[in-house]
C-alpha cells in the first residue's frame, strides 16, 4: 500500500498543480485582465489625445507660419512706405531749400543793386559837391563884383522871362 500512497501523492500534486494553474487562470482572467485592459485602454486614450494634440500643434504651427509670412510681408511693406515717405520728405525739403537759395540770391541781387544805385548816388553827390566847392573856389579867385554883378542880374532875367 505503500505505493499506493506515493501513487497518490504524485497525483494529488499534479492534481493540485493543475488546480492551482486553473485557480491562477480564473483570478488572472477575473482581476489583473480587467486591469491591463482597462490599461491598455487609458494608454490608447493616451496616445489618441496626443496625436490629436500633435495634429492641433501641427495647425497652431501653419497658422503660426502664415501669420509670421504675414508679418514679414507687413513689415516690408511698412519698410517700403518708410523709405517712400522718407523720399518724399527729402525731397520737399531739398525743393524748399532750393526755393528758399533761390529766393535768397534773388533778394541778395536785388540788394547789391539797390546798394550799386546809392553808391553810384552817393559818389554822383560826392563828385558834385567837389566840384561846386572847386568852382566856387575858381570863381571865387576870378569873379570881381561887376562880373559878380552882371551875372547874377542876367540870371534874374533869365528866371523872370521864364516864368512868363
Amino acid at each position: 500500500m505503500e505505493g499506493f500512497f506515493e501513487e497518490l501523492a504524485r497525483w494529488s500534486e499534479i492534481g493540485g498543480g493543475i488546480a492551482f494553474l486553473i485557480v491562477a487562470f480564473l483570478l488572472f482572467r477575473r482581476f489583473m485582465l480587467p486591469a491591463v485592459l482597462a490599461a491598455e485602454v487609458g494608454h490608447n486614450a493616451d496616445v489618441v489625445a496626443a496625436e490629436r494634440r500633435r495634429e492641433q500643434l501641427l495647425a497652431e504651427v501653419v497658422a503660426a507660419r502664415t501669420h509670421l509670412e504675414d508679418a514679414t510681408v507687413e513689415a516690408a511693406a511698412i519698410r517700403e512706405r518708410g523709405r517712400a515717405d522718407a523720399q518724399r520728405e527729402r525731397d520737399r525739403i531739398v525743393a524748399e531749400a532750393a526755393a528758399e537759395g533761390t529766393r535768397l540770391l534773388v533778394n541778395a541781387r536785388a540788394e547789391l543793386e539797390r546798394s550799386r544805385l546809392v553808391a553810384r548816388d552817393q559818389l554822383r553827390i560826392e563828385l558834385i559837391e567837389r566840384a561846386l566847392s572847386r568852382a566856387r573856389s575858381i570863381a571865387n579867385e576870378r569873379l570881381d563884383d561887376s562880373l559878380n554883378g552882371r551875372l547874377i542880374a542876367k540870371t534874374v532875367d533869365e528866371l523872370t522871362e521864364g516864368t512868363r
